[in-house]
């Protein structure tokens, strides 16, 4: 569950292998541990194939009544080199079973019917688009409830269970058709785009019926919507249009689905978005961050009547970002950050006194409540297991597992994480993870890996097992410590921590970094002479300035990192990062760009540099990746570029992944162990037969 909820990367919609038919009436086996593949011979611990073929389950949506359980379960598949999701169902307590089975695609997004005699679910099943599909809880054959031409991106039912609201984008338009054939494929950059608009279908078992369309134009196009509970009214925020730096001018309107008519909300500057109605209908709450739409800055949960009135803030005294859930009975539930734990909260909309509902697990994912507002199931997790879905209730906080995912790991040597602390340069207080292999021997010095989190609002929590590009576990049996430090910036510590690297990126974070592995060096837990550093996005950012302006590490791997403010500045899809946090344009101040950018030092690099980076990438273009292999090259630092094809910021695919992990343990071990590694490449005999025939 590691910063699933938190990234915006984010990571990460999987899937399931195991098949049940839709046919199905009775329970199928529990989800099956993940099985071992063979290890190369120089790999201690599991295999990187075995870590990345885990199942994994997402957000859990519990029935009305409290008593039945879905969620998805994802998995990598490798055959289609992809990661699949299916939806699993856990009836009563009783052990889950695989509800659904799309073929070639996933299936995801469940939710109840208000009457919980429904399910619907997403899935593509033609090979085009994406519809909305129900079936019958009890088994059964699913059903097409949509057949929109350009698909359905997110819905919602009607509280009468009589109708699901949808969200759409507007098909290409005959103009842009004409266009494209003939003059062919082109954009002009920041201003074409297509809106994405609301739909209304009505719900009828075995038919496909045509939908309605709610709202229409140019004028804005539709983010996340909610019904009132008397059914009569959606609420939906909106912009101007679906440009990725337009999200600050996101306002709230309300729709009355008879007549059709939109009525203005909230408009005032900056984001308002994520509307959800009281029990009663009178109120609307959403988030917002009151005009100041800041990266750093705080969140805030607020409250408006439903008719229109002014806006009252209700979470001015929680110091962090309140990520809402529901507005339940019994008051509004919100998920929120508390150092590297992530907890379960309740927040009264008559005054704003906030209470913290639970303390455990230690990590919260999502949580999904009964119509009585007591009964929830909930994705959690801690340092000792994997995520799983849970039930509990909130009068007697007895969380029961429903799913058995830990056992997927049961007879790996995984170590043990400890929540570490220390002084930065500047005095700020640092808090971290430190990772220790099976059998540590206190006073024995370990080689130090330290990996660093994206963000920079991201945060390393304690989890028992991490994968993506680097093989944790691997490097755990290895004999090495890992340190993941929450430098400035991140999230769980609040506002004020979060915009300690404003204008101070790199070199504050490096501080935070450096004084981190110092305080390990003077316990006498780490040998100085075997330390590497690495991260992707922001912390690949720091990786690469660590690579120019630091001379502790042996060996550093950078993952989609920016390498010159400059050249991100004029090339990402996110302007307004830069100049929040640099507080700047080049074209203003040269000077802050120039100290904060690791090209500016690339002279004084040393370390041996790994470049890690997707080919595709809009979010940390692909420019900052050679600028900083040729800047090494040039001064004659050993380093390597390897470009991930058809990728954006992340590497979404599991061969690929695998493949990461293959070039940082191929870099490390160089460069802290000493060994050559060869990656294994598998060869078809026949295909060798046929190119010795050819020969």
């Amino acid at each position: 569950m590691k910063k699933i909820l938190w990234t915006i990367l984010i990571f990460i919609g999987l899937a399931v292998i195991g098949y049940a038919l839709e046919k199905q009436v009775e329970p199928a086996k529990q989800v099956e541990p993940a099985k071992p593949a063979a290890q190369a011979t120089q790999i201690p611990g599991p295999a990187f194939k075995d870590v990345l073929s885990l199942k994994s389950v997402g957000s859990p949506v519990i029935s009305p009544s409290g008593k039945d359980i879905l969620f998805p379960v994802s998995q990598a598949d490798w055959d289609k080199n992809k990661y699949d999701t299916e939806i699993w169902l856990s009836r009563d307590g009783t052990a889950p079973f695989q509800l659904t089975q799309t073929t070639d695609e996933s299936s995801d997004s469940p939710s109840w019917s208000p009457d919980g005699r429904r399910i619907a679910f997403l899935a593509n099943r033609d090979g085009k688009t994406s519809q909305a599909y129900l079936i019958n809880p009890a088994g059964g054959e699913a059903f097409k409830l949509t057949n929109h031409k350009e698909g359905v991106s997110s819905y919602e039912w009607a509280p009468s269970g009589q109708f699901i609201a949808f969200a759409s984008t507007e098909p290409q338009s005959k103009e842009q058709k004409g266009r494209e054939k003939q003059y062919g494929k082109f954009q002009v950059e920041d201003a074409e785009y297509r809106m994405t608009h609301l739909w209304l279908v009505a719900v009828e078992p075995g038919k496909t019926p045509e939908a309605k369309r709610l709202t229409s134009g140019t004028d804005f196009t539709v983010g996340g919507f909610a019904w009132s509970p008397d059914g009569k009214k959606i609420a939906f925020a909106h912009r101007p249009d679906p440009l990725i730096n337009s999200y600050h001018k996101s306002d709230i309107s309300v729709l009355d689905v008879e007549s059709g008519k939109i009525t203005p909300l909230v408009t005032q500057p900056g984001s308002d978005r994520g509307p959800q109605w009281s029990p009663d209908g009178q109120w609307i709450a959403f988030s917002t961050k009151m005009g100041d739409d800041r990266y750093f800055i705080n969140s805030k949960i607020a409250k408006i009547p439903g008719g229109g009135g002014p806006i009252t803030v209700l979470t001015s005294t929680f110091d962090e970002n309140p990520y809402m859930l529901k507005w339940t009975k019994a008051g509004l539930a919100f998920i929120g950050s508390e150092g590297v734990f992530t907890r379960l909260y309740l927040l009264d909309p008559a005054n704003g006194n906030v209470t913290k509902i639970v303390s455990t697990p230690e990590n919260i994912s999502d949580v999904s409540f009964a119509e009585d507002g007591n009964a929830v199931a909930f994705a959690g997790g801690d340092r000792t297991t994997l995520g799983e879905i849970y039930r509990a209730t909130l009068d007697s906080w007895k969380p029961e597992a429903v799913t058995k995912m830990t056992e997927q790991v049961a007879g790996w040597k995984t170590g043990t994480r400890e929540v570490i602390q220390w002084k930065s340069k500047d005095g700020t207080s640092i808090e971290g993870v430190l990772w220790k292999p099976d059998g540590f021997e206190p006073g024995r010095k370990y080689p130090l890996l330290v990996i660093i989190h994206g963000g920079p609002a991201g945060i390393s929590i304690p989890v028992l097992v991490d994968a993506y590009v680097y093989p944790y576990l691997e490097w755990l049996n290895k004999g090495a410590l890992i340190l993941e430090p929450n430098y400035r910036g991140s999230t769980g510590y609040g506002e004020k921590f979060r915009s300690l690297n404003v204008r101070n990126l790199g070199v504050g974070d490096m501080w935070d970094v450096e004084s981190g592995v110092d305080s390990l060096i003077a316990k006498g837990l780490v040998d100085p002479d075997r330390m590497g550093a690495m991260g992707w996005s922001q912390g690949g950012y720091i990786s690469a300035f660590l690579a120019t302006n630091s001379k502790k590490f042996k060996a550093i791997s950078v993952g989609a990192g920016i390498s010159n403010w400059v050249t991100y500045y004029v090339n990402t899809d996110v302007h307004p990062f830069t100049r929040h946090y640099l507080k700047a344009t080049p074209w203003d101040d040269m000077e802050i760009y120039l100290k904060t950018s690791p090209m500016t030092n690339i002279k004084k690099a040393r370390t041996p540099t790994l470049i890690q980076h997707g080919e595709n990438d809009r979010r940390v273009p692909i420019p900052n990746a050679y600028e900083l292999f040729q800047g090494l090259q040039d001064v004659g630092v050993e380093t390597k570029l390897i470009v991930y094809k058809d990728f954006g910021h992340g590497i979404s695919r599991p061969k690929e992944q695998l493949a990461a992990t293959w070039h940082n343990w191929q870099w490390f071990a160089k460069y802290i162990w000493g060994e050559d590694v060869v990656i294994p490449v598998e060869v078809e005999e026949e295909k060798e037969k046929d190119e010795e025939a050819k020969k």
